[in-house]
């Protein structure tokens, strides 16, 4: 029997760098993954897959709708979408196969099968039938999620989708109904609309992207709208019935019931912890009632020499995040002082424009009874947004009314996601928006207009 200092189990964003950190502090590690590859669900069928075809339908997008303005004539445009997927599966393999030189590098084994706990330091390993058991002085959980089944409209990959089966669809269909208004059901239906198909969004809360700021929400909505999108907001599917051409949905908003109709469904109502069959109770690791793992301030587990991290402990399902805690929780288990700070966390919804956000929302502020202000700015007038044709959207940033010190920032851009790190740097470091304004930023960037927020935040907008 194999024996281990430190035993990952899961090889997402979360466990390899766990791995990688372990290994790199000296420990002897195994990380065990049930999948044919490394890299988890974000690497595999998540964030990155889903990116590459952002990337690539948003310049099918532009090249239709915006070429023309920049004096560039192109006829008879069209997509390969075979190409496009060969393409995007390429990105794929390239990562995972990164993950697994990281490895081999570092040293650390690679274990494939899925596992299960025999004790709170035995872990037994079935791969194609053949069973192995393996010990360690440390075990870190991080198995992921996996999206969740309504069990009126069960996932069977053809008509009824999971994101998964989103990612590879053959052929664009002629009509999608996404369920669910999040970062997965906007993202993908961006996807699929932009090649043409017919999409309508359903989204039981009062709004979609409901983490966001109020304000970026609308106005991701209306951008989306304008897209061409139909958006159903308060609005609760009360059943599916799949038929020959389709399926059909009945909604219900107001009291009032309609039929939806569409070729495909892609149930995007969000993801659970992945805990299944892990025999949990023999390692005496017990769950909160939300059913994630219950952890304490080190994120060890009712077991002591268990730790857990990721999608199935509390907190956002983010993959940075799970990164993060893997790093802090072997550092943790090192005696070292491993830290997260889950103020300075962002979170993105990469459509067009993409939210990203970090700190407290407006809404949340007030909740929590703070006094702050508000600076806001928009790209229209900015240089180089007016050069790039990407002016849609705003930066948000609230901060405390005394101090000035930034608790929140929102951002509504074709670059949000890039230009949100600025301000989760300043949150880490406690600062504020005058620390900002002061700060000198190249001109002509989009980043100005993070600058310009934090002028106006002080109340001396320069641009405004």
């Amino acid at each position: 029997m194999s024996t281990y200092q430190i035993l990952v189990l899961g090889s997402g964003p979360g466990g390899y760098v766990a791995a990688i950190r372990a290994a790199q502090l000296g420990f002897k590690t195994a990380i065990v993954e049930k999948g044919k590859t490394l890299g988890g669900t974000c690497l595999n069928i998540g964030c990155i897959p889903s990116k590459a075809l952002l990337a690539s339908t948003e310049h099918f997008h532009f090249a239709k709708e915006r070429f023309a303005a920049h004096g560039i004539m192109a006829q008879g445009l069209s997509v390969d979408l075979p190409a496009m997927l060969k393409r995007k599966d390429g990105i794929v393999t390239k990562l995972t196969g990164g993950v697994d030189f990281l490895m081999k590098k570092n040293k650390i084994e690679k274990l494939t099968g899925y596992a299960r706990f025999v004790d709170a330091h035995t872990v037994e390993i079935e791969n194609d039938g053949k069973k192995t058991q393996v010990t360690a002085d440390h075990i870190v959980l991080a198995t992921g999620s996996a999206p969740i089944e309504l069990p009126f409209l069960k996932f069977d990959g053809k008509t009824v989708l999971s994101s998964t089966e989103a990612l590879s669809l053959p052929a664009v269909p002629k009509s999608l109904l996404v369920i669910g208004g999040g970062a997965i059901g906007l993202e993908l239906g961006s996807v699929w609309k932009r090649l043409g198909a017919e999409v309508t969004v359903v989204e039981f809360l009062p709004r979609i992207a409901a983490g966001a700021d109020g304000a970026v929400a609308e106005a991701l909505k209306k951008s989306l709208i304008k897209q061409g999108i139909t958006v159903h907001v308060g609005t609760k599917v009360e059943s599916g019935e799949l038929t020959k051409n389709g399926v059909i949905l009945t909604v219900s908003k107001d009291g009032k019931t309609e039929k939806l109709e569409a070729e495909k469904v892609l149930v995007a109502v969000g993801r659970r912890p992945f805990l299944d069959d892990l025999n949990l109770d023999k390692a005496g690791i017990q769950l909160t009632d939300r059913k994630r793992v219950q952890i304490d301030a080190h994120w060890k587990t009712t077991a002591p020499s268990i730790s857990a991290i990721g999608d199935i402990v509390d907190g956002p399902m983010l993959a940075h995040k799970a990164s993060d805690e893997g790093i802090a929780a072997v550092e943790r288990i090192a005696g070292k002082p491993g830290q997260v700070n889950f103020d300075a966390i962002p979170n993105v919804i990469y459509t067009s424009p993409e939210a990203a956000a970090v700190g407290l929302t407006e809404e949340q502020l007030k909740e929590k009874g703070i006094a702050y202000k508000v600076g806001q700015a928009s790209f229209g007038p900015n240089g180089r947004a007016l050069a790039n044709d990407q002016t849609e959207g705003f930066v948000k940033i609230l901060a405390d009314a005394k101090t000035g010190r930034v608790l929140g920032v929102h951002i509504l851009s074709s670059v949000a996601s890039e230009l949100i790190a600025e301000a989760v740097s300043v949150i880490e470091f406690g600062g504020a928006a005058e620390d900002i304004a002061r700060t000198c930023h190249a001109h002509p960037t989009m980043s100005e207009v993070i600058r310009e927020a934090a002028h106006a935040a002080g109340g001396h907008p320069i641009h405004g």
